[in-house]
């Protein structure tokens, strides 16, 4: 039996198998943060692949934590209207569970799209000022973002606790704190872009305790029978910046707080690291931090063969897997690898002829039969 394709348990969520479609940016919203017709689109089909769990996209918590004017937000009363409208269509069709990304761009807001550059967007052609722990701009060619206040900090947190009751009334199923590639709390955590000299800056204790702070605000703000967790980048891959042992040390003070979850990716701190990608090229730092650990520990990271899924969760390095360009050049990727590992994916019924002579056991119908 496969285990990839085995049953997890998320807290008290049951997940049909260990695939997680990974929160994917689609920069298609509207000026004001809400979903659009594309997120229908993009999200039911992400919906009826076959994974286990469905994260929405990195979903700012205020209209400036948005990385681009077209960002998804669930920061107002029309982006939480909008986005119940897509999950409506969505679920009507699939009963995926379903999670949300909740972030905050930091000193990386304010930027077009990747395919207009992605480049920082001047305050006078429509861009707006960029808050940060301090006044280091991730390129140097950037304006330098505003150092976050105490008051401003408290204003902060509390703004993931609403995003997080939004999501609660939504009736979302899990909500995974962004904690990585260089956004808010990831700059708090990276001494490259923490320069602070107060209680939130220097130290490891210090610059993981604003971080700390939210997750505790969102947990005591969605269901505690729900699952929370956390993506991290677990090294800069720059000299002297984040590094595994500081995200051990992090994921351990988390998991006390009653984290259900970590999500393990790296980088996005600064445009000098160096990173040698390849397939699972950061599946070693989920696999140290999943010995170190009790909380599940998602891996991620060019992950596109099923036999390489499969064995990251059988040997023990991850409890869990996420793809994300995958899905996106392949978004039956969970059918294939369950005719390849011989498992069972559930689909709509209006696919099941689609079934490939000799794979007749493949798809699972709606009352768990083949």
């Amino acid at each position: 039996m496969s285990t990839l394709f085995s049953p997890f348990s998320l807290g008290g969520l049951t997940l049909r198998n260990r695939i997680i479609v990974s929160p994917m940016c689609q920069y298609s919203g509207d000026f004001e943060g809400n979903a659009t017709d594309w997120h229908l689109m993009h999200l039911s089909e992400m919906a009826n692949s076959g994974a286990g769990l469905l994260i929405i996209e990195a979903s700012a918590v205020s209209a400036e934590g948005r990385i681009c004017h077209t960002d998804l937000g669930l920061y107002s009363d029309a982006n939480e209207a909008a986005l119940a409208r897509t999950l409506a269509g969505v679920r009507k069709y699939s009963d995926m569970p379903i999670a949300i990304q909740l972030a905050h761009a930091g000193r990386k807001s304010s930027c077009t799209a990747p395919w207009e550059g992605g480049n920082q967007v001047a305050q006078d052609a429509g861009g707006w000022e960029t808050w940060a722990p301090s006044a280091v701009p991730f390129k140097e060619t950037d304006r330098s973002p505003r150092t976050l206040d105490r008051a401003e900090m408290t204003r902060l947190r509390d703004a993931f606790a609403s995003a997080a009751k939004r999501a609660a009334r939504l009736g979302l199923d899990v909500i995974e704190i962004h904690g990585a590639h260089g956004y808010l709390l990831h700059e708090f955590l990276s001494p490259l872009s923490n320069r602070r000299e107060d209680a939130y800056g220097g130290a490891l204790e210090n610059r993981m305790r604003f971080p700390l702070e939210v997750f505790d605000a969102v947990r005591a703000a969605f269901p505690a029978d729900k699952p929370v967790g956390i993506r991290i980048s677990a090294t800069d891959w720059v000299p002297d910046g984040w590094e595994i042992e500081q995200s051990v040390a992090f994921a351990k003070a988390i998991e006390a707080r009653g984290c259900s979850f970590i999500d393990v990716s790296s980088g996005g701190i600064s445009p000098h690291q160096k990173i040698t990608p390849g397939p699972g090229y950061q599946v070693h730092l989920a696999e140290r931090l999943h010995k170190e650990l009790t909380m599940p520990v998602i891996a991620v990271g060019m992950i596109t063969d099923p036999d390489h899924a499969e064995s990251i969760v059988t040997s023990g390095q991850a409890d869990m897997v996420a793809l994300a360009r995958g899905l996106l050049y392949n978004p039956r990727w969970p059918w294939h690898a369950a005719a390849r590992l011989g498992a069972q994916v559930k689909v709509p019924p209006q696919y099941w002829r689609s079934q490939p002579a000799g794979l007749k056991a493949l798809f699972e119908d709606a009352r768990g039969k083949s």
